[in-house]
């Protein structure tokens, strides 16, 4: 997972942080990365895909494009998300 923060802080990534002990990535509210079965797999509200744990540029570049992708259209169902994980001082933090 360090290998993988370091790879998206190059890609322009740089609030995505570390959650129990190395076992999850958080890129973004609601967008999440974590490394089981050698794969890294990524979870964004309800759609998930994964990337061989071997290629952490690769999944960096992917990762980082969806963040990219989220950050410029948020979904709808952020608001929501946001309001329930992060109370109403998040309201109008994308």
């Amino acid at each position: 997972m360090a290998k993988l923060q370091v790879e998206l802080e190059g890609l322009g990534v740089t609030d995505a942080y570390e959650v129990c002990e190395d076992a999850i990535l958080s890129v973004w509210i609601g967008l999440v990365v974590t490394f089981r079965d050698g794969f890294y797999r990524w979870q964004e509200g309800v759609v998930k895909r994964r990337h061989l744990g071997t290629d952490p540029v690769g999944c960096a570049i992917r990762v980082a494009r969806r963040y990219a992708e989220l950050r410029a259209d948020v979904p709808p169902w952020w608001d929501e998300l946001a309001k329930t994980l992060r109370g109403g001082a998040a309201e109008h933090y994308p």
